[in-house]
């Protein structure tokens, strides 16, 4: 019995330049609405191929990434799989680049700020239930590939080592990149 928890492909779109506070949540919803530029490399489909099942969240990206490694019918698409909704500011003049506004927002969430996304510790919850979603999925059909995102897939990769199952600590940070963990009974 396996889960593989594998990371999208680069998104079509880019987080780049620079923005106001009132600016970055028009960034993300953009951001999450957009598929991928790129095709899944060759280890990336094997391992995906040896999957029986292929789930993942209801962003585009996820479902394209999951269609580009080879799954033309997906097991789930389910919101419990996104990726941690970054909390942000709706008003606000201060400018920044982006890529500091998400290092800002990410170290915010670990603090509690959840205005218009989620915590830190809303996102563990997710991940709990994510974990048991995809046990009880690989009881059924023992091999399951959830195409997921960065974030999330580390929070469910502790939660699956915390369960007893066997694999890397973090499963992968960069594009397609993917661990794959195992059950290992008491």
């Amino acid at each position: 019995m396996d889960i593989t928890l594998i990371r999208h492909g680069k998104p079509a779109f880019e987080l780049k330049g620079k923005a106001k506070a009132r600016e970055i949540g028009e960034i993300i919803r953009n951001y999450d609405l957009s598929g991928i530029a790129d095709e899944a490399p060759e280890n990336a489909k094997q391992r995906a191929s040896a999957c029986h099942v292929a789930v993942c969240s209801d962003f585009i990206r996820s479902l394209e990434s999951a269609k580009a490694l080879g799954f033309s019918d997906i097991l789930l698409s389910d919101p419990v799989f996104r990726e941690i909704a970054t909390p942000h500011f709706k008003q606000g003049a201060l400018t920044m680049s982006v890529n500091a506004w998400g290092i800002l927002l990410r170290c915010m969430s670990v603090l509690g700020f959840a205005e218009n996304g989620e915590s830190l510790s809303m996102a563990k919850q997710r991940a709990q239930i994510a974990a048991s979603t995809l046990i009880d999925m690989a009881h059924e059909h023992k091999s399951v590939l959830l195409v997921g995102h960065g974030f999330v897939n580390y929070f469910i990769a502790q939660e699956l080592l915390a369960r007893n199952w066997v694999g890397p600590t973090k499963p992968g940070r960069g594009y397609w990149e993917y661990g794959v963990y195992r059950y290992r009974a008491i």
